[in-house]
């Protein structure tokens, strides 16, 4: 198995040596150090808030909070209060005021997972926040001003979704300002024994085992993996694997019984023999019929006499109308 180096970290929990990988974290490294609004897509389980978190770190905000919110998590009617906060008796529940999250990521980062589940309504106050920095608690008539980056994160199409009406076009841009993609695991397949080995290193230290390595069959299989659920599934997998390992090396019956072992190749098909009369009545009946049954061109084809053609045709049963 091929072993990690300090080479294939191109940060610190991001492993990989694909082109793929590479331009992601390249274009991070230069929209850091400002301020410009981003927007991660990439499908669920690629490493969006890692990439955020990055991103982050590598910011003049870097000593500052870095607040995350799953969007699609919380339900609608906690969403405003847990984003905005609140005042005191601004609805049943509310006993004491509130700090929301925009107000805790002051001068920070805030990183909004999921993007795509918000409401029209909270995509507007959204768009408030980004154009004028400003928030206003709930039950509150007092409007404060925040010093926050905004990086917004999703695994849906939101231009499709603007198209749709789903999303709104004037927010889409605010976010869209810089767009980083991350490529599916299936489409970087080279980063998988390097994600394999730092998974290992990671989960023996937690674990406290001594699985160190990997048979060249459980491998294949991981390679020829799609990886729908991306880097946390290959995660989850390796994680399993080092549970359930009595020994210091992961074997196929070590993997999760959905990855698929390899394909074997289908049966070979036994040759069909025929016999050199069986194989003349057939030259003689498509012949006839490629020719519409015209006896005198089936026998010039067949380069034989139309009387030698009958004669066969009679042998044969080759009832074809001359």
């Amino acid at each position: 198995m091929e072993q990690i180096v300090v080479e294939t970290y191109l940060a610190e929990g991001i492993v990989g040596k694909s082109a793929a990988i590479k331009k992601v974290i390249d274009l991070a490294k230069k929209v850091a150090p400002t301020d410009s609004t981003i927007l991660i897509s990439g499908e669920t389980g690629v490493g969006k808030e890692l990439i955020a978190r990055y991103i982050h770190h590598l910011s003049p905000r870097q000593d500052k909070s870095f607040v995350a919110l799953n969007c699609g998590a919380i339900p609608e009617t906690l969403l405003e209060s847990e984003l905005f906060g609140h005042k005191k008796g601004a609805f049943t529940d509310a006993v004491a005021d509130k700090k929301g999250l925009f107000e805790e990521a002051n001068d920070g980062t805030f990183f909004l997972d999921e993007v795509g589940e918000l409401s029209s309504s909270t995509q507007v106050k959204l768009l408030r926040v980004i154009e004028n920095h400003e928030i206003r608690p709930v039950g509150s008539t007092e409007i404060k001003k925040v010093n926050i980056r905004i990086i917004a994160a999703t695994n849906k199409d939101l231009a499709e979704a603007v198209k749709n009406g789903r999303f709104r076009e004037d927010l889409f841009f605010r976010i869209n300002v810089i767009q980083i993609h991350i490529p599916p695991l299936r489409e970087r397949k080279e980063d998988v024994p390097l994600l394999i080995a730092y998974f290992l290193r990671r989960y023996n230290q937690q674990f406290k085992k001594e699985v160190t390595d990997i048979s060249d069959e459980a491998m294949t299989m991981l390679m020829n993996y799609d990886y729908p659920g991306n880097v946390r599934e290959l995660e989850n997998i390796v994680q399993h694997a080092i549970v359930v390992a009595e020994g210091s090396m992961i074997s196929k019956n070590e993997l999760p019984s959905f990855v698929p072992a390899r394909q074997s190749l289908p049966e070979p098909v036994e040759p069909i023999f025929k016999t050199m009369e069986e194989m003349e009545k057939d030259i003689v009946r498509e012949t006839l019929l490629k020719c519409h049954g015209n006896q005198s061109l089936s026998a010039k084809k067949l380069g034989i006499g139309r009387t030698t053609l009958i004669r066969k045709m009679k042998k044969y049963n080759i009832g074809v109308r001359s």
